[in-house]
């Protein structure tokens, strides 16, 4: 028997949370990467982070398996880490940027992607992933026509 009062169903907490990346991709004319999913929504490229990994390793990976560009964990920087909430289940997401993606962009995962196509930040589409929305903002919140999302954002020290 616990002598803290405990309870044992309280001893072992049940994971509720996703914990991820969005990387803002900056082309060299300035444009932002954008794929294109199959409902016709945008997003940044980026996903979950995987045990033992760093934010920035999990986008360069992520990068790399979703468009084929490769960008050295180094050369990407966390801006904030956001925190929002749907259905009970709270995800956390690393807002980082990089300008050092090398490579064409390809559709690596077809089944997730339709197209990636680049965007000049004042043309951005409004039909935005709410996570990729939520990245974009913390990276220029004077972008305007960005849609608002519900999220708590944590900057990172600069």
């Amino acid at each position: 028997m616990s002598t803290t009062g405990e309870r044992p169903e309280r001893a072992a907490p049940q994971p509720n949370a996703v914990v991820g990346v969005g990387l803002v991709v900056v082309g060299p004319d300035g444009r932002v990467l954008l794929g294109q999913a199959h409902d016709g929504s945008w997003e940044l490229p980026g996903g979950k982070v995987d045990p033992g990994e760093g934010f920035e390793q999990a986008a360069a990976r992520e990068l790399t398996e979703e468009t084929d560009l490769r960008a050295d964990p180094e050369g990407i920087r966390v801006l904030s880490v956001q925190i929002d909430s749907k259905a009970g289940l709270t995800r956390l997401t690393a807002a980082a940027v990089t300008t050092t993606a090398q490579g064409i962009p390809a559709v690596t995962e077809p089944h997730k992607i339709a197209r990636w196509e680049w965007f000049a930040p004042d043309d951005i589409p409004s039909a935005l992933y709410a996570p990729s929305a939520g990245v974009l903002r913390v990276w220029r919140p004077d972008l305007t026509t960005l849609p608002q999302v519900p999220s708590y954002a944590y900057p990172t020290a600069t």
